[in-house]
């Protein structure tokens, strides 16, 4: 997962972009079935059905076509370059694991050393809403920090109650309906969806 979010970085068009976002949670989805036959946490085996279904599946292919939609190119630009990103990427692992490690010691659960891991997707999740230029690029990153959120909170305790789990689910996917329909709005009223390009608009 980690090293999909580095390959999300160096990203040059939004296709790759939505299939490493595709593929981390793929892997998130089997890791849940995992940690749920292991444990014997049947809620994970639900959370993980819904995961494939939600993140694999429904929200890559929604944006693909919110995507195709827009007239502004697929190009994903940063505002770094690619060797700025990753370069920034390592040191946000580095810290991940520097403000964990003390905690991994007081976990208990199997999972406990995907806490640094799930830290750094975090990080580099909001990393990549901060410097890529594209609108569509910060919601990706978005979602990137909610599969980070979710490995920790495997890490910790094998998850939250379902009914949380549902809650944010729900939540993640009409944040993602509601941006990708503002995306297609400002690119129709500006012909744009660079952030840079629209911080520059004046009244």
């Amino acid at each position: 997962m980690l090293l999909l979010s580095m390959l999300a970085m160096t990203s040059t068009r939004m296709t790759q972009l939505l299939t490493a976002f595709a593929v981390q949670s793929l892997f998130l989805t089997i890791l849940a079935f995992v940690v749920a036959d292991y444990t014997g946490h049947s809620e994970l085996f639900i959370m993980g059905g819904i995961t494939f279904a939600v993140k694999v599946i429904g929200i890559p292919l929604v944006l693909r076509r919110t995507v195709a939609r827009l007239h502004t190119g697929k190009e994903v630009g940063s505002s770094l370059g690619i060797p700025g990103c990753l370069l920034m990427s390592a040191m946000l692992i580095i810290v991940a694991y520097l403000v964990t490690e003390p905690l991994v010691v007081t976990v208990e659960t199997v999972t406990r050393n995907c806490l640094a891991m799930s830290m750094s997707v975090i990080l580099i999740g909001l990393f990549m809403m901060v410097t890529h230029k594209k609108a569509m690029t910060g919601v990706v990153g978005l979602l990137m920090m909610e599969n980070g959120l979710f490995l920790g909170v495997m890490s910790v305790s094998y998850g939250m109650p379902l009914v949380v789990e549902l809650g944010i689910f729900f939540d993640v996917l009409m944040i993602v309906v509601i941006l990708g329909l503002f995306a297609l709005r400002i690119s129709k009223a500006f012909d744009s969806i660079d952030v840079s390009v629209l911080r520059r608009l004046k009244e």
